[in-house]
């Protein structure tokens, strides 16, 4: 099977016809025998011909389905006179007149942030199902993916475009009613950040500043694990944010979870509840649950955080078909049963926080 190099390489051949007419591609994606793609500038004539062009291409390298997204260009300048332009390569915090920063003390949005004590206990998860069932619940919604060194937001949501920059102003990419931004949008190709904390928390703040949010219900920020500098930062940044904490069910598990709630604790947030994720899987040939991680991790720590345990969501894969419009590999659909579980969440936390 193609790697994502190679399928850049051969789409890039393919499409060389269609340069001189200013079509172009981007944000490829390869995943198991599907090659998706954007493509962009190219008339309703035209997106035929380029979706046989790259099949013919694609298909002898083992590809199976090429799903094209065609996006018409961005104009060269809207009627104020500003200067579209793309997210990657161009530095925020440059100093705008960008709308009012989610950090004044007069901004009516409640911060929600989702915490862990270690990597692996679907954190990310729940952020962007949280969201997503919360936009679904008619809540303006938004998600600073904080995770700065591990972001996932993007993918998770199945996000290939990135956001513009109009009169100086980023505009988060709106995907299932869900405002997102994220390092994600800044780096190409998922290179490793190397900066140091100083530079992190500037970026961090930027996320907050200088973004164009416009009026928002929640804002989720999706923190990395543990108890970091970043961590620190988003705490000290908003002093009156609430939290979830996720753990899965293993004690140990739990264990460390408990140190990320004590953060919060001390950092005066107030801990909203305690997610299990992985809490059992159903079996396919008896029906029944079974715990693979054990039991009672949850319970344990919203008990030792003087909390509540909020929602215990099965192991799972959500059914998502890559050609579906709008196709992600990790958000859950309203109408499937961990989908429901999530806009149970989503209502005890509206529950909490208003």
């Amino acid at each position: 099977m193609l790697s994502r190099e190679q399928a850049i390489e051969v789409i890039t051949e393919a499409m060389a016809p269609f340069q001189a007419e200013d079509v172009i591609f981007r944000d490829v994606m390869v995943r198991n025998e599907t090659v998706s793609l954007t493509v962009i500038g190219a008339t309703a004539m035209q997106e035929e011909k380029v979706k046989e062009a790259l099949i013919a291409v694609l298909v002898p390298f083992g590809v199976e389905t090429v799903h094209c997204r065609f996006r018409v260009a961005a104009p060269e300048a809207d009627e104020a006179g500003g200067q579209p332009g793309k997210v990657a390569g161009t530095a925020i915090g440059h100093g705008s007149n960008l709308s009012s920063s989610l950090l004044d003390p007069d901004n009516n949005v409640t911060f929600i942030a989702i915490a862990s004590g270690k990597g692996g206990v679907g954190k990310s998860t729940v952020t962007v199902n949280l969201a997503v069932a919360l936009a679904r619940a008619g809540k303006r919604v938004g998600i600073i993916d904080a995770d700065i060194y591990g972001f996932s937001v993007p993918d998770m949501m199945g996000i290939e475009e990135r956001p513009e920059v109009i009169n100086d102003k980023i505009i988060p990419i709106n995907r299932f009613g869900v405002k997102v931004i994220s390092m994600g949008f800044f780096v190409e190709d998922n290179n490793p950040i190397v900066w140091r904390g100083p530079m992190l928390g500037k970026m961090l703040r930027n996320f907050f500043q200088e973004i164009e949010w416009g009026e928002m219900d929640y804002i989720l920020l999706d923190l990395p694990p543990g108890t970091g500098d970043i961590a620190l930062d988003i705490h000290q940044m908003i002093p009156h944010s609430k939290e979830i904490i996720v753990t899965t069910p293993h004690a140990t598990a739990a264990f460390v979870a408990a140190r990320a709630g004590a953060m919060a604790i001390k950092t005066e947030h107030e801990i909203i509840g305690v997610v299990e994720n992985m809490s059992y899987y159903v079996s396919t040939s008896t029906g029944e649950k079974e715990y693979v991680f054990g039991r009672g991790g949850g319970a344990r720590l919203a008990e030792t955080l003087n909390s509540e345990l909020l929602a215990q969501i099965p192991l799972g894969q959500p059914e998502n078909h890559p050609m579906e419009a709008d196709f992600s590999p990790s958000v859950y659909k309203s109408e499937s049963a961990i989908g429901q579980l999530y806009d149970e969440l989503a209502e005890s936390v509206i529950s909490n926080c208003e």
